[in-house]
């Protein structure tokens, strides 16, 4: 079970810092769960260090697929290692939706941060207007088309309706799509879309679902270590 926290563009280094000595203290005697951080980039050192010598990974939230070049405002694998960062988020719909990225770049950036020895969590999913026209298997057979099963892939199936919206997929939805994921592709699937504690516990438990991707429920610390705590009991 992997629970990630997904900052996206909040926390400068202080606030990082706080944040990780408080979690520390509130995850001292988790057991059977690994969790991550996710950073803005300006954060990722900061949150290396405070949390050095515990079991919570510091990822980033995207990776270039060149390993260094004129690719102004990108950030290569080898750097990240460098940092003592433990993996990367690829493919976020933000990143999709609002920056332009493709699936082929999905699948380029994964193989360049598995080759560099980077975990990665891949996202997949769909919009409200696929799902409503019945092509979300469409939508997440294409995405997956561009990576293949390795030990340090992890996928995470975000609906798109649901992240940030306060909407969640009902636990049928989550667990038939998080099947049908597996059913192409076999690594571990988390869940993310607005996961917050509330309801952590009834999608942690589905069968088919490995894990959760948090987003704004990660900015808290309570609220993150929560939804940890919800996850060593499922």
């Amino acid at each position: 079970m992997l629970i990630a926290g997904n900052w996206k563009m909040y926390k400068g280094q202080g606030e990082t810092a706080e944040f990780c000595i408080d979690l520390r203290r509130h995850l001292a005697d988790l057991e059977g769960v690994e969790v991550a951080v996710c950073p803005p980039f300006t954060s990722l050192a900061v949150a290396v260090q405070v949390l050095a010598g515990t079991d919570v990974a510091v990822a980033a939230q995207n990776v270039y697929w060149e390993p260094e070049g004129a690719f102004t405002g990108e950030v290569s694998a080898p750097m990240l290692r460098e940092l003592g960062v433990y993996g990367a988020i690829v493919g976020h719909s933000e990143r999709r939706q609002f920056f332009g990225e493709t699936d082929e770049g999905v699948g380029r950036r994964t193989r360049a941060a598995l080759d560099a020895g980077l975990s990665v969590i891949a996202c997949v999913g769909e919009t409200e207007e696929e799902r409503e026209r019945g092509e979300t298997e469409d939508v997440l057979r294409r995405q997956l088309s561009v990576l293949k099963a390795e030990d340090n892939l992890v996928v995470a199936y975000e609906p798109v309706w649901a992240i940030g919206t306060g909407k969640t997929a009902t636990p049928e939805i989550a667990q038939q799509a998080h099947a049908f994921i597996k059913s192409l592709l076999d690594v571990p699937v988390l869940y993310g879309g607005s996961v917050k504690p509330e309801n952590a516990e009834e999608l942690l438990e589905l069968p088919a679902v490995d894990g959760a991707l948090v987003g704004g429920a990660s900015l808290d610390v309570d609220s993150f270590a929560s939804i940890c705590l919800s996850a060593s009991r499922s």
